[in-house]
């Protein structure tokens, strides 16, 4: 077999049992945590097009995150010779290309993740796909399949059947943590490691099952505390019946023995930035994670909130490159010319940034440069490559357990997710309401503390549960928010992505300022972290179902307005019940902090009109943070609100 490069790690026996499979083979390769199954994977790939004699056109690489189609870019670009151009897509984007070349004038766009996803099995069902790819998809790669469940799983199951290619599908029993995606609890309980079930009904005889057991990402015992619990959960995955409570306990237990912070005050604060490496707070949930990011900022500790996997947003200088050129052509030279005055991400430089520009599909060479037109339909319908949207890496994170998965740390420290709850009265003691709770899910709880617990390369340790009684996720708007004791009473909400109005630049709607130097403040001014307030504009909303507009205000001076999902979304907040109308507005929301200035796509018209150029793209701040709510000095009286549960 060629090799890669020659500073490349030696491949194991098993991984290179699973390299070198033919290209018709099915494998599906059992890969536990830390196990290199992305090293593995790079030099499969090489495998297929080098040896195999495959083109790098007739091989698909499906994965669930953006942070995974990154890393193994990456990797395939500093070490894969032959298979460096093989496609490596989310779901959602390969579903969004499928659907966008069968069905143009659909505006799937547009459109939610869970509508691209039904209409590409909708496709394959009905052969269109076949159009596409004929005998031209001959290896499909797979990462991650634990977590294929519901739309998701059923649109492999299709790909795999109807085009019959080869393919190496990987994953891990006891990582399985996305059941929650599926709101019917028998659902959820059918579909934990489905995919593995119907893989082995359908390639009965032709399946290669292959594992890889060797650790490579612990380097310490403290490190590997969860790995020995990793086989025993994976046969639970494999069997059905009640959850083992027991095993959730001992594995908590596990954590407890490591070394603890206690709790998050001025000194844990300071400790966490004492700290050569990569450091981690990994909180059960987005809430969670949300209170610690708000208690680090009070202690004036810089950090990176972890956003969601489909929460992108374009970097500043993209919008600043953008407000320098006057026509719709960017050359290779006048990017090169502009590049030192842009405030580049640390490490990019720029051949690999014009390479990214490129992938837009607006290249046409390096000589002849990009129609900035097109990228602009990128930057617009959200189809930006993954590597120019991802977050900036940093020291200190603070994320869900969820969304730290497939990620990894040199320290970890794991904010205790406490005993399982037991009952009703135990749910409604921590602050749940009926319908924002459902049905514990024993196993999966166990499987998500496992993955959190062996995020670390070095150290492990832990710190005491939140008090999070009266914060809970409004599930009618997918926001967390503050309550209270007195069931009408709302006290905060989250701020996130999106709710700042972006269709004119700061300055022409809402508020009045000068929009040229308001992109100037925003360039040079406003940093992530820095605190935000909302000012109420008018006491009474202004139109039906939502709620008045706010300024965003950095340093006194406004610097956005808030947008017209914000205020819709405050609205259906604040509305207690059916026959109620909100009517005392929130006169301050504070608590916020910007997560990044980003470039957004709006009118051209309205570019134009302030003198940003035709393009209709220009600077907005991005919003973070658990706010809290400010009213007006009359008191909140139940009088006043209407009594929530008549």
């Amino acid at each position: 077999m060629s090799d890669v490069r020659v500073d490349g790690p030696p491949l194991t026996a098993q991984q290179q049992e699973v390299v070198e499979q033919p290209s018709d083979a099915k494998v599906l390769v059992t890969a536990g945590a830390g196990a290199g199954k992305t090293h593995t994977l790079v030099r499969r790939l090489d495998f297929l097009v080098a040896e195999e004699g495959l083109s790098a056109g007739e091989v698909l690489v499906l994965t669930f995150s953006r942070a995974a189609v990154r890393e193994l870019r990456d990797r395939l670009a500093a070490q894969g010779e032959s298979a460096r151009h093989v496609r490596a897509q989310t779901f959602d984007s390969w579903a969004l290309d499928l659907l966008m070349q069968v069905d143009a004038n659909g505006e799937w766009q547009l459109r939610s993740f869970e509508e691209r996803i039904a209409g590409a099995c909708d496709a394959i069902a009905r052969g269109l796909a076949e159009e596409l790819y004929g005998d031209d998809l001959l290896h499909v790669v797979i990462d991650e399949v634990q977590d294929l469940v519901g739309r998701r799983r059923e649109m492999v199951e299709l790909l795999l059947d109807e085009f019959d290619p080869g393919f190496t599908v990987v994953g891990d029993p006891a990582q399985s943590i996305y059941g929650f995606t599926l709101k019917d609890d028998q659902d959820r309980a059918g579909e934990t490691n489905r995919f593995f079930v119907w893989l082995r009904n359908s390639f009965d005889g032709d399946l290669i099952e292959l594992e890889l057991t060797e650790n490579f990402r612990a380097g310490t015992d403290e490190a590997r505390t969860a790995l020995p619990y990793g086989p025993r959960l994976r046969r639970i995955a494999e069997t059905t019946g009640p959850g083992d409570r027991d095993l959730y306990g001992d594995l908590r237990g596990e954590l407890h023995r490591n070394l603890t912070f206690g709790q998050i005050d001025e000194f844990t604060a300071s400790a966490l930035t004492e700290y050569d490496g990569t450091t981690a707070v990994l909180c059960r949930t987005n809430g969670q994670a949300l209170l610690i990011s708000e208690l680090l900022a009070s202690y004036g500790v810089e950090h990176r909130l972890q956003r969601s996997a489909r929460d992108r947003a374009a970097p500043a200088w993209v919008g600043l490159l953008f407000r320098t050129i006057d026509g719709g052509h960017l050359t290779r030279t006048r990017f090169d010319e502009l590049a030192p005055s842009l405030p580049l991400p640390p490490g990019a430089g720029p051949d690999r940034l014009w390479s990214l520009l490129q992938r837009t599909g607006t290249g046409r060479g390096n000589d002849r440069g990009l129609d900035l037109s097109g990228i602009r339909r990128a930057l617009a319908t959200g189809r930006l490559p993954d590597e120019l949207t991802a977050q900036p890496s940093a020291p200190l994170v603070v994320s869900s357990f969820h969304r730290a998965k497939g990620l990894e740390f040199d320290r970890v420290v794991v904010v205790d997710p406490g005993p399982l709850l037991e009952d009703s009265k135990e749910r409604e003691r921590s602050g749940g309401r009926a319908r924002n709770r459902r049905k514990v899910d024993v196993d999966e709880e166990t499987r998500l503390l496992y993955v959190a617990m062996t995020r670390p390369r070095q150290d492990l340790l832990w710190i005491d549960r939140l008090e999070t009684r009266f914060i809970r996720n409004d599930l009618e708007i997918g926001r967390w928010a503050r309550y209270s004791y007195k069931v009408w009473a709302r006290l905060g909400l989250e701020l996130c992505g999106g709710d700042v109005h972006a269709e004119q630049p700061a300055g022409m709607r809402d508020f009045t300022g000068d929009p040229l130097d308001l992109q100037d403040y925003l360039a040079v001014e406003v940093d992530p972290g820095d605190d935000v307030v909302l000012e109420r504009l008018y006491p009474d909303a202004i139109g039906l179902s939502d709620s008045p507009p706010y300024l965003v205000v950095h340093s006194g001076r406004p610097i956005g307005v808030t947008s017209d999902r914000f205020r819709s979304d405050l609205y259906r907040h604040l509305k207690l019940n059916r026959g109620y109308e909100p009517q005392n507005w929130p006169r301050r929301i504070t608590g916020g902090r910007i997560d990044a200035i980003e470039t957004v796509a709006g009118s051209e018209a309205a570019g134009t009109q302030v003198g940003l150029g035709p393009h209709g793209v220009w600077l907005a701040p991005r919003l973070m943070g658990l706010s809290r709510f400010t009213y007006d000095s009359r008191t909140l009286r139940e009088e006043e609100f209407g009594v929530a549960s008549q």
